[in-house]
């Protein structure tokens, strides 16, 4: 059965209580701040929901991101901020016995959390590490992904921070951790027991587990709202998890890859940018004759197999045109293909106070 977009009559920050935030393509990309959104996160704190800010970038320290998001006027304290190295050290934890010899690869964050997690880090496989745990940094030489490679043939138990195969920078897209991964894999033939950043929802668990061990009560999953910018990590990390999802338009995502996205891989609700956490989301439904409609926009396929809209430079279309698309091709068992589906104009810095 398929499941469409929901809709929230007042706003995300006043339906749910803790919000799950990404940080690349979500709040910055590289050094720079993203449109609104730390003003929107502001006022969102302001109407009482707790942020937290999962990435699955596992070589900076907390607080060096904690800095750079106070620098943007943010409230943040360091442990508001997860990274896939605090997650990974302790999952690694869980599986080998305290004071293990880690072959860890990666930045001095991940060196860091090892140690933090009651394990011993080394570089070296003749060190005979029981476990690999390889990160990224944008420095990182042939000769690390070597002594991982050399640790996992000889049997060590491989665990990696994430698998993301690319990263956005201030220029562009580059290669990220899981292209890292892919290396090793291929020089090995063994594929990681376990990956501590998204698409695995261990992140947003263990970041509901660090919010309650602040004093807090443990929010439960139906109050928690994972938000980023990839379909493919943060929201199929809610999907796998169990928790609602809202994706945003200022980083990979775009409308076509929404409008053909599998099941797994939909989100609960689409933004523009984060301005959408304090916005109401109209919810998309089926008219009588075949079309969907939300908040007065519409999409419908015509009679040559395309799906047109109302207004392609509208979100509330483009939310219209997702709950069709995924009907069809949920009903067909094919993606609709993209010469037939409409070319989306919405620009992701713009704000709308009727539409997010």
């Amino acid at each position: 059965m398929t499941r469409f977009l929901k809709g929230v009559g007042t706003s995300v920050a006043q339906a749910y209580q803790l919000a799950l935030l990404d940080l690349d393509g979500v709040v910055y990309r590289g050094r720079n701040a993203v449109p609104h959104a730390a003003e929107a996160i502001a006022e969102a704190e302001r109407c009482g929901m707790t942020i937290e800010y999962t990435t699955n970038n596992s070589s900076r320290f907390q607080h060096v991101v904690a800095d750079q998001l106070r620098g943007f006027g943010l409230a943040v304290e360091d442990w508001q901020v997860i990274t896939s190295s605090v997650v990974a050290a302790r999952m690694v934890a869980h599986r080998v016995p305290a004071g293990a010899k880690v072959l860890t690869i990666g930045a001095p964050h991940l060196r860091e959390e090892v140690t933090r997690a009651g394990l011993v880090p080394v570089s070296n496989v003749d060190d005979g590490p029981v476990a690999v745990i390889q990160g990224w940094y944008p420095d990182m030489p042939w000769t690390e992904l070597a002594q991982a490679a050399y640790a996992v043939e000889r049997g060590a138990t491989y665990f990696v921070t994430n698998r993301d195969l690319s990263i956005p920078r201030e220029q562009g897209i580059a290669p990220g951790c899981g292209s890292l991964v892919n290396a090793v894999v291929a020089a090995t033939g063994v594929e990681p027991v376990g990956s501590a950043g998204k698409p695995e929802s261990a992140m947003y668990d263990e970041a509901r587990m660090l919010n309650a061990g602040e004093g807090r009560d443990l929010v439960p999953k139906e109050q928690s709202i994972a938000i980023g910018d990839r379909l493919d990590t943060d929201i199929e990390a809610g999907n796998r998890g169990g928790y609602d999802s809202m994706v945003v338009l200022t980083g990979v995502a775009d409308p076509l890859q929404l409008m053909q996205a599998r099941p797994e891989l939909r989100p609960t609700m689409i933004a523009r940018n984060l301005t959408g956490l304090n916005a109401p989301h109209a919810e998309p439904h089926r008219d009588g004759d075949g079309a969907w409609s939300c908040a007065g926009a519409a999409a419908r396929f015509e009679a040559d197999g395309s799906l047109t809209v109302s207004d392609p430079t509208s979100v509330d279309a483009l939310r219209a045109a997702c709950c069709l698309a995924w009907e069809r091709a949920d009903a067909t068992g094919e993606v609709p293909d993209a010469g037939l589906l409409p070319a989306f104009a919405i620009d992701p810095a713009d704000v709308d106070g009727t539409e997010a």
